[in-house]
């Protein structure tokens, strides 16, 4: 079995570090497909870690010394929007991390990466015997210091959705103010009132 990048990367429609597809050891499924509430227009939001080269992780290996003269850009992660499968029909948002850095960010509570490690079994994608025992060790990152991580992530998300529902109201409110059909988008309502703004200079 391979993880969903090495598939992906093997048919082209990828194109990420040559040695990146055969060192991913997790990858989840997140976001909405997770929660069950994904639409047929819903990416597929795809998390995991890998393990570079060991240059990379220990870049006194390649001469380097930190702190001193110029240094290499590390490999953090690999981020790819938007790519289609047209025989999966499906729509992928790829986020591989270094390894080095997802546990960071784990070790932090940061609370995209604990969803990550706590997605149920059926969002699990691929793992290595690496990312089973990362996974069957989940708990031991978690601490106090996840409180005020997710209760100032749970705040921000409730002021995106206030903000987001007194956006929708007031469109709504444009909609039926220029007699404007029900299809209309955001980006039609700006353009006709600025059509009309003109029409009336």
């Amino acid at each position: 079995m391979s993880s969903r990048v090495q598939q992906l990367a093997k048919r082209g429609l990828i194109h990420p570090p040559p040695w990146l597809p055969s060192n991913v050891h997790y990858e989840v499924i997140t976001g909405s497909f997770a929660y069950g509430v994904s639409t047929d227009v819903s990416d597929e939001d795809i998390y995991g870690f890998c393990i570079p080269q060991k240059e990379e992780i220990f870049p006194h290996l390649r001469g380097e010394i930190q702190g001193f003269g110029r240094q290499k850009n590390r490999f953090d992660q690999y981020i790819q929007h938007h790519v289609d499968d047209p025989e999966a029909r499906k729509q992928y948002d790829l986020t591989i991390f270094n390894i080095v850095k997802f546990f960071s960010l784990c070790m932090e509570n940061n609370p995209n990466m604990v969803d990550v490690l706590f997605v149920p079994a059926n969002c699990v994608l691929y793992s290595s015997a690496v990312g089973q025992m990362v996974r069957d060790r989940r708990h031991i990152f978690l601490h106090k210091g996840s409180w005020p991580k997710f209760k100032g992530y749970s705040f921000s998300q409730a002021h995106k959705m206030r903000n987001a529902s007194v956006k929708a109201a007031s469109f709504k409110s444009l909609v039926a103010k220029f007699g404007l059909s029900e299809d209309t988008k955001p980006s039609d309502v700006e353009a006709e009132i600025a059509r009309r703004d003109l029409a009336k200079g």
